[in-house]
């Protein structure tokens, strides 16, 4: 074990306050730069307008930071927060953090679920929410322990880079010979060297005996992190129960959950198969609907992805239950034992891989061209442990990969690398160098949009076209699904608050396959209903799969089933015996509606979140080149004569992909319209005074926002 060199800089002894109906009522302040450690009480009117988890975050990061303030600025915050839901044992997918800071990707709010122990063991210790803002020089580990009652900022020499060990040996250090007791959250020396950095969130596995990781992956948090000067931040707390969170009503609780875990015990089996091969199941069904990112996104499908698919994942998780959370049923957090690396620090030793999952798949196998499902486990290993974004390495080396098939780079500029696609072994060494912060892989660790301007400033490379191609929106690299042939899923990429992230709105599905939503009302709607109801789940601490993968046996017979109807009302139960409150489910989506357009204005206070920060690459509507036209011609060219009414004979395909690149944008301006003004937000994106005042976030700072920009 490491010799760990320990000195204590400030230690604040604190009385753990009861868990009130979901709620410890205070927050814990860590500013690093003079050592303060301080606790300040949540009101009744935060929890009525921010309920929790992101809401708490972002209240507290608008209160830490200016409009002027930068990603590396001291002033900046990292804010995590649980939820009053979060940390039941007994209701599925009740263990998630939230984190929020100004991003190193994009400049502007984001924030990151993840799974693990870390936000129920904070709550528990007596903090709903915690905010480190600040910086030091010195290897820092802050230390957060509800047993002791104590919180420590530490000096910690001879802790290594990798998340994994660092991990591993806090957890030994600080867990007494109860490492279950510890969640470490940790970066790794990728952050530093980047800014695409992760943060690594861990539980202890008691069967396997080891520490395990879930990542906050978007937008630079691991950067922020490490820019900070943390090594880790470590939660430690005992037992948990469901009278930890103090319910109004513990039997109704105990009556909801029952059933909810019931149902995903007898259906997933029979439906998604989660809790054996995890969101591995999706890569199959993605490829066979033609929306499998393939060579930077150009096409959605490939005959080898079997090859990457569930059934080969199945054969290599290690068996055994697997949630990231205790008590959870769906259990999807596969993971690979005794994996041998090929290539890096770890080549030839056995190493433990949490995943992967479908994003890190898609992103870092069929995206690259390559279909290598070893290849794949071991760019997520390292990731992992270099504390990088594996969805925006995938993108970013995607985008890489074809600037240089297309002549933009060559090898003069990649360090003699042939980065052609299917060229996994390339990928990997742009990994190792991006955590070195050398080589090529120095660049596109700065992720697509910096790799834009070097490459057309500093390589002369036709910046219009790399527009196109290059796909991030808002500076955050797209997650791995293919929009192209969805208006909806363009919506939910496009209008996404942070950036092109799935978890706002997911709805590609239920547009290109199920059509469930023709008209452009019809996908406003959708694009209001579903970011509100999957921001509540970021607002209680909780996990959206259970809610719609896995569903009840009689789902598709319901009114709405995309909405699994069902589950909502479950989870209005589940919030109201918490919570105590008397909510119906339409009570959850102007919950949510508060907090999404406080998120909103406070991208404006940050200079973004205007309509022309919804602009999104062509490649995410339709085709770029002619190649990719003509690998669907038989689909383009029937909707352009069918469905535009457009005379397409003796066209060439150049002439065909401008007309259809015409009405495409159009589609997706006449999309804006259509959700901005079911958001109650103006012509140019933003949320009228009206709404601020129906949702109650009419501070006067609010308003002085929205006068600033135009809105009166």
């Amino acid at each position: 074990m490491t010799d760990l060199k320990i000195k204590e800089i400030k230690t604040l002894h604190y009385n753990r306050p009861v868990i009130e109906k979901g709620y410890a009522n205070q927050t814990l302040h860590i500013n690093l730069s003079d050592s303060e450690i301080s606790a300040k009480p949540v009101s009744d009117k935060m929890k009525d307008i921010f309920v929790g988890g992101k809401g708490f975050d972002l209240w507290l990061l608008w209160n830490a930071v200016k409009g002027t303030t930068k990603w590396n600025d001291p002033e900046n915050a990292i804010c995590i927060a649980c939820g009053p839901l979060g940390g039941t044992p007994i209701y599925p997918g009740s263990g998630k953090s939230i984190v929020t800071s100004i991003s190193a990707t994009t400049g502007s709010v984001m924030d990151s679920n993840v799974g693990g122990y870390f936000g129920p063991y904070l709550k528990f210790s007596g903090f709903d929410a915690l905010e480190i803002h600040g910086k030091t020089d010195m290897p820092t580990v802050v230390l957060i322990d509800g047993i002791n009652q104590q919180i420590q900022i530490l000096e910690v020499e001879g802790l290594p880079e990798e998340a994994y060990e660092i991990s591993e040996i806090l957890t030994s250090h600080f867990g007494q010979d109860k490492p279950r007791n510890i969640s470490v959250v940790s970066t790794g020396q990728g952050a530093r060297h980047s800014l695409i950095g992760c943060l690594n969130f861990s539980w202890y596995d008691v069967k396997r005996s080891r520490t395990r990781l879930k990542q906050a992956g978007r937008g630079g948090l691991g950067t922020v992190f490490a820019d900070k000067g943390l090594k880790a931040v470590v939660a430690r707390w005992d037992t948990v129960t469901v009278a930890m969170n103090n319910p109004a009503d513990e039997a109704s609780l105990r009556e909801v959950a029952k059933l909810h875990s019931q149902e995903i015990v007898d259906q997933d089996p029979k439906q998604n198969q989660m809790s054996s091969v995890g969101t591995a199941h999706l890569v199959t069904i993605m490829n066979d609907y033609d929306l499998l990112p393939t060579n930077n996104f150009r096409y959605g499908q490939h005959p080898k992805a079997p090859d990457m698919g569930m059934e080969v994942y199945r054969a290599l998780f290690d068996k055994g239950y697997d949630g990231c959370w205790v008590g959870c049923t769906l259990a999807c957090a596969h993971g690979i034992k005794d994996f041998i690396p090929s290539t890096g620090p770890y080549k030839g030793k056995k190493v433990f891989v949490d995943g992967p999952e479908y994003e890190t798949i898609a992103g870092c196998g069929s995206n690259l061209g390559v279909f290598d499902p070893l290849h794949v486990v071991e760019m997520n290993f390292y990731c992992d442990t270099y504390g990088l974004d594996s969805i925006s390495v995938g993108t970013g080396i995607a985008f890489a990969m074809e600037c240089f098939e297309t002549g933009f780079i060559n090898k003069t500029h990649t360090g003699g690398m042939d980065l052609s696609f299917g060229n996994g072994r390339a990928a990997l060494e742009l990994v190792h160098q991006m955590a070195r912060g050398d080589g090529f892989g120095a660049i596109v660790g700065q992720g697509v949009r910096r790799m834009k301007h070097i490459f057309s400033t500093e390589y002369g490379a036709n910046l219009s076209v790399m527009e196109d191609i290059g796909m991030e929106a808002k500076g955050l690299e797209f997650s791995e699904y293919m929009p192209k042939e969805s208006l909806a899923q363009q919506g939910g990429y496009g209008l996404a608050l942070k950036g092109p992230q799935h978890d706002e709105a997911w709805l590609i599905f239920l547009d290109m396959v199920h059509n469930f939503m023709p008209t452009f009302e019809q996908k406003a709607e959708a694009l209001h209903w579903f970011p509100m109801f999957r921001t509540w789940f970021g607002l209680c601490g909780l996990c959206k799969l259970p809610w719609n993968d896995v569903v009840p046996p009689d789902n598709k017979q319901t009114k709405e089933p995309a909405k699994v109807i069902q589950h909502v009302g479950w989870y209005t139960r589940y919030f109201n015996a918490v919570t105590g409150r008397k909510l119906d489910p339409d009570d959850l989506i102007t919950m949510s509606e508060r907090v999404y357009n406080f998120q909103k204005i406070f991208n404006l206070k940050m200079g973004f979140g205007r309509r022309e920060h919804d602009k999104i690459p062509y490649r995410a509507m339709g085709p770029v080149t002619s190649e990719e036209y003509e690998s669907r011609s038989e689909r383009y060219d029937g909707q352009l004569k069918d469905i535009h009414q457009i005379d397409i004979d003796g066209k060439q395909t150049a002439e065909k992909l401008k007309i259809l690149r015409e009405l495409r944008e159009q589609r997706y301006e006449e999309l804006k319209d259509a959700v901005y003004k079911r958001r109650g937000w103006t012509k140019d994106g933003i949320p009228t005074i009206e709404t601020a005042r129906r949702l109650g976030i009419d501070f006067p700072e609010v308003i002085d926002v929205l006068r600033t920009n135009g809105v009166v």
